[in-house]
């Protein structure tokens, strides 16, 4: 780590200038965890859904798992038109691209959750690309959709959810994930969902070693689900073996500093294991998970962790460059997506950070 104990106060703020405006993938963001909270009042009031006796900027506290997941599922049953998530999906891109230079990201979305709730798949997806689209134009932002397994829905629930994405496949969704936590039901019942994905060409994640003593569920994700990536991850800190298969695998994972401080309790992130993984030589990227649910966004993720855990320029600058290699772009948009991007860093670096070139 770099030495900026001699950095003024007017250099510290001219680098969180710099941390917050650099060009940025994010890899593990949450469509329903995206929703600003005066948006689910205004859709949950049109929806007739009885609303939470709370202020809309009351509505995002919690200091543990269980209770994030409360409001995160009466979030996502509000969304229920065409329009509902169309909005959402803008307004999800609109905050990062305002809030932290976004250019392009991979989102999660739950389809089952939203079809038992009676919401129809095309109009599920036919809002989302809305979406998609309109943030494209009016931003020149880019974004592709991982449809996600919720873990406490049943395998074939999920298998059903695969055989109409791949029925009905659009060239946005871009691979498979199953999140919710370890905690809320085994990934190992959705072995043939996966290899189902995997046959009909779409990539690979899982959400695994989130909470402490998860760590055997890497293995799993790795050797039996056969993941590209990995999101979170962080229990495998400590147990060398596994450290050194993703080293040797190269794999990456998505990790949340925010997520982390809110609900699994390492408020303090200069010592988060994120830290530890980057020292340990793992391919780690930063990204906000949910965001306004926990009142951050991909600029303050960048902020907040290279200032706590003293990287410097160069080092925030090799996290904005790993993104794209960890992205499952293909190889020429990413070589041209990396040259725009060490354009644009070296203008911001030469404007903020002078003689740091």
């Amino acid at each position: 780590m770099a030495d900026r104990s001699d950095i003024t106060k007017p250099r510290e703020d001219n680098y969180a200038e710099f941390l917050r405006r650099i060009p940025k993938v994010e890899l593990h963001v949450h469509l329903a965890g995206s929703v600003r909270p005066s948006t689910f009042f205004a859709m949950a009031q049109k929806n007739q859904l009885e609303l939470p006796d709370v202020a809309p900027e009351e509505l995002y506290g919690y200091d543990n798992l269980l209770d994030f997941l409360k409001v995160y599922n009466l979030v996502s049953r509000s969304i229920r038109t065409r329009e509902d998530f169309s909005r959402v999906t803008y307004e999800s891109m609109e905050d990062g691209v305002k809030q932290g230079n976004l250019r392009y990201r991979e989102m999660f979305f739950n389809p089952t959750a939203h079809a038992l709730e009676g919401v129809d798949y095309r109009t599920m997806m036919d809002g989302i690309l809305d979406g998609v689209r309109a943030a494209e134009v009016d931003y020149g932002a880019r974004c592709r959709l991982i449809p996600a397994i919720h873990r406490r829905h049943s395998p074939d629930i999920a298998q059903e959810m695969m055989e109409r994405l791949v029925e009905e496949y659009r060239d946005d969704i871009i691979g498979l994930g199953s999140d919710s936590g370890d905690g809320t039901g085994r990934a190992d019942q959705f072995l043939e969902t996966y290899r189902f994905a995997q046959r009909n060409g779409l990539r690979t994640t899982v959400h695994a070693a989130e909470s402490r003593n998860t760590a055997h569920n890497f293995l799993y994700a790795v050797d039996v689900l056969k993941c590209d990536r990995i999101d979170h991850g962080y229990d495998i800190v400590g147990h060398q073996t596994m450290v050194q298969r993703a080293k040797d695998d190269g794999l990456w994972f998505t990790c949340c500093p925010s997520a982390l401080a809110v609900v699994l309790g390492w408020k303090d992130r200069a010592n988060q294991p994120i830290r530890n993984m980057i020292e340990l030589g793992l391919k780690v990227t930063l990204n906000s998970d949910d965001p306004p649910m926990f009142r951050t966004d991909i600029g303050n993720e960048f902020v907040e962790t290279c200032i706590a855990m003293e990287f410097d320029d160069a080092e925030a600058e090799a996290l904005c460059l790993g993104a794209i290699d960890a992205s499952w772009l293909d190889v020429s948009e990413k070589r041209s997506m990396r040259g725009q991007f060490v354009r644009d860093i070296a203008t911001l670096r030469a404007e903020l950070l002078p003689g740091h070139s």
